[in-house]
């Protein structure tokens, strides 16, 4: 829905249409367009789509289109090396001599 801009008479408070050079109601004589937001005024060429310095009436800018989502790493880093417990090296110590010596035990027999 586009917005147009309103024009209204500072005398008497009609709107009035943006081309007329005078008030149809009570006669008085535009020389300049006055923005009700800011204050600004200025000739009505300025105000075709709002008021020039603050954009009041102006019709809404348009859409932008919405960025796309950032696409995460292709690799992720490996997670940080964290020691292992002092028991699984007494395990790993024991299982390694009970197979080295279950191994001597069948060369031998």
């Amino acid at each position: 829905m586009k917005r147009k801009p309103r024009f209204f008479c500072d005398n008497c408070g009609y709107e009035v249409g943006s081309e007329v050079k005078t008030c149809p109601y009570c006669a008085r004589i535009f020389a300049s367009v006055r923005c009700p937001a800011c204050d600004f005024s200025g000739p009505d060429r300025m105000f075709q789509n709002g008021c020039a310095m603050c954009g009041y009436s102006a019709p809404p800018p348009p859409k932008q289109p919405k960025s796309p989502k950032p696409r995460p790493p292709l690799r992720k880093s490996p997670p940080e090396a964290q020691p292992l417990p002092f028991w699984t090296y007494i395990i790993t110590f024991i299982t390694l001599f009970l197979a080295v010596a279950l191994l001597s035990w069948f060369i031998t027999k």
